[in-house]
């Protein structure tokens, strides 16, 4: 098989620590090139990448990176090979069952994860493939651009929460004690707040906090709902969000319709659109995982939550990139099949319908624990707004 050729390269790479391997640098010129060796298909299932998008992260990486000053020095390209394997693994092992890291001791794969990692999250490469328009000319293209495809005016974005599982931090650890990074569902993780495009780019993510913290907190105190309002209180009102009902309505984020309306009603003809369009998120979850599976629930990230929810950062880098190189999005494969490793929220909606599932509520799907409510003697005067907006969307939108 032309994917154990790149067993036999990592088998003759040098390991960077000369205490941990003893090795002939008349050897070091024998490694094969996965570039040469591999076809593009096959190169693009084992890496994720094509040729050309591996070598323009090379080449984006590249000056950030400890230059190789001895023979035993592991390559640049190999450390960066090695980093995005494991993101596209979430595992030391081939699926075919040999290990990918023959001959490259844990510890060094750990220090080329680590190096390639601060690397996608130096600002110079985070902030300009993952970013949020920074002007009005910006915000208009992601408008037209949903307009386009869905005829629903105003969106610049979808918004959702997905949970990455972790390995629990140790129980009395003084900056990340382990109960606050265990979910309602019963795992640890850390909750990341994502926001994507019409085309599934992510324009905005937050993986900062423990997988414990509700959606809508996170949301509430993020900078770009503080940005969003001071938008809408310049007088740019025509931008908004879409959410579940997990998140508050503002004029700002609309959400759906929470009592159930009537068929073929204006406001059941805005909650279908809204859930059909929504989807995006749902299906840009899935889509990250699936390309960089070290994210999936079932593989968990086996670092400290500081250092996990920078590997969750490299991945969105990485995939925004998939994404403008225009690559195919990653197949399931049979392993994801065995042993319970598929779970439902690891996979957006269109992930679920392709692979079989029956969704019989949709409007409970992946949502969070429920809408943030008014006190029942004074409405939230921005909670108010977004009625009003929302209202006037589905009379101006949805009365037809």
């Amino acid at each position: 098989m032309e994917e154990l050729l790149y067993v036999n390269l990592i088998n003759e790479v040098e390991d960077a620590e000369l205490d941990e391997m003893e090795l002939d640098p008349r050897h070091a010129n024998d490694i094969r090139d996965p570039f040469v060796e591999l076809t593009d298909r096959s190169f693009q299932t084992i890496f994720r990448l094509s040729k050309e998008l591996c070598l323009f992260v090379i080449t984006l990486l590249e000056p950030l990176m400890r230059p190789r000053m001895k023979p035993t020095d592991l390559d640049i390209r190999v450390r960066v090979l090695i980093a995005i394997r494991f993101f596209a693994s979430g595992s030391y092992q081939m699926d075919v069952g040999s290990n990918i890291f023959l001959n490259v001791s844990q510890s060094s794969v750990s220090r080329c994860i680590k190096e390639v990692v601060n690397g996608l999250n130096h600002p110079n490469i985070f902030n300009e493939f993952v970013k949020f328009p920074g002007n009005l000319r910006d915000l208009d293209t992601l408008r037209r651009m949903f307009y386009e495809q869905y005829n629903f005016p105003g969106i610049i974005g979808c918004i959702d929460c997905t949970h990455i599982a972790i390995f629990p931090p140790r129980v009395e650890d003084p900056e990340y004690p382990e109960h606050l990074y265990l979910n309602r569902k019963g795992y640890h993780s850390i909750n990341v707040q994502l926001v994507c495009d019409s085309n599934m780019k992510i324009i905005n993510i937050n993986a900062r906090y423990p997988g414990s913290t509700n959606d809508a907190f996170i949301w509430n105190n993020s900078n770009l709902q503080r940005s969003l309002r001071n938008l809408h209180a310049a007088g740019n009102s025509d931008y908004y969000l879409l959410g579940d009902s997990g998140y508050p309505l503002r004029s700002w984020l609309m959400t759906p319709i929470e009592e159930e309306p009537a068929p073929h009603s204006p406001e059941f003809r805005y909650n279908a659109s809204h859930k059909m369009i929504r989807s995006i998120i749902e299906r840009c979850n899935g889509v990250l995982k699936m390309r960089w599976r070290c994210l999936l629930k079932h593989r968990v990230l086996h670092y400290a939550p500081d250092h996990a929810c920078k590997i969750i950062n490299a991945c969105a880098v990485l995939h925004n990139l998939c994404i403008d190189h225009h690559l195919e999005e990653p197949l399931l494969q049979d392993e994801d099949f065995n042993y319970g490793n598929i779970y439902i929220e690891d996979l957006g909606f269109n992930w679920l319908c392709k692979i079989g599932y029956i969704l019989e509520n949709l409007d409970n799907f992946n949502q969070e624990d429920g809408p943030i409510v008014a006190g029942a003697q004074r409405i939230n005067p921005e909670l108010a707004e977004g009625r009003r907006v929302r209202t006037r969307l589905i009379r101006n939108v949805f009365n037809q």
